[in-house]
Formats: C-alpha cells, structure tokens, sequence
C-alpha cells in the first residue's frame, strides 16, 4: 500500500485537476444555457420551493446529483479503456453537463444558505484557494489562453459557416 499511496494521490490529483480545466472550460457555455432555463416557470416554482428549504435541506439536495452523476466518470473511462470511445466519452460529457448545470444552479439559488453551514463553508473556502492556486499556475494559464484561442476559432468558423450557409441558400 506504501508503493500505491503516492500513485494514487496523483492520480487523484490528476482527476481533480482534469475536472477543475473541464468546468472551467464548459461554464461559458453553461451559465447562459442555465440562465436561459432559468426563466422557464418550471425553475421558477422549483427556486421557490427551494427559497424554503433550510441550510441542511438545502445540502442534502445539492449532494445528490453529485453523488449520482459523479461515478459516471469512472464508467465513462471504463468504456473508453475497453474500446468503446464513442460511448465513454458522451457518457462523460453528457454527465459531466448535467452535473455542472444542476449543481450549479442549485448553488447559485442557495449559496448564502449552503454558506451558513459551517463545514461546508470551510470545505468551499478550501476548494476555492486550491482552485486559485492551480489557476495561477503557468499550465493553467496557458491551457486557459488556448481554450480561449480554440474557442475564438470555434466562432470564427461558426461565423464564416453561417455566412457561407446563408449565402448559398439566397442565392437558389
């Protein structure tokens, strides 16, 4: 167990870093899409309900789907490692997606209670300086620049693409 501890305290690491670039990376996209359900007067009465939810409640429910939608990742690499890559990798982005905007909304509605709960806060706290100090790394950043750049490409493509699509179609 000695000789396996400090593999697996990298590969642990690893993951977590891997999953802070993934969220980072998709919260562009998420945050509006969140946004733009949000107003649906489905989330509305379910931001209501959750308004009258204590702190602990509120915690509870904020864990399930991330107790529920986190082994996806596991499996996702299974599948991947068994010559499946098309399934892994949806089965991981599909998860991760619906983890990330769940969670997310649920902590946007219910942060200040979530906050109130002492060890939650300093588990929070904990995570954020972890996330601050990767995030000043020179990896990080330059990961995050091309990101940044890919994306940027993505819209100029898109962009040319929509051109190209709406000048073909005036033209017949």
């Amino acid at each position: 167990s000695r000789v396996l501890s400090p593999v697996a305290a990298a590969a642990a690491a690893l993951y977590f870093l891997i999953d802070a670039v993934f969220l980072s990376a998709v919260r562009t996209i998420i945050r509006p899409l969140a946004r733009a359900l949000s107003s649906l007067r489905i989330f509305k009465a379910l931001a209501a309900w959750l308004a009258s939810l204590g702190p602990y409640p509120t915690l509870v429910l904020f864990l399930v789907p991330v107790i529920i939608l986190e082994p996806v990742k596991p499996v996702g690499a299974y599948l991947i490692a068994t010559s499946h890559l098309v399934s892994g990798v949806s089965l991981i982005a599909i998860g991760e997606l619906l983890k990330i905007v769940i969670v997310e909304r649920l902590f946007h509605f219910s942060r200040d209670k979530l906050m109130s709960i002492p060890a939650f806060a300093r588990v929070y706290n904990w995570a954020e300086a972890w996330l601050e100090y990767f995030r000043s790394q020179p990896l990080w950043q330059t990961t995050f620049r091309q990101l940044t750049a890919i994306k940027a490409m993505a819209g100029r493509i898109l962009k040319r693409l929509k051109a190209w699509i709406e000048a073909a179609t005036a033209r017949t």
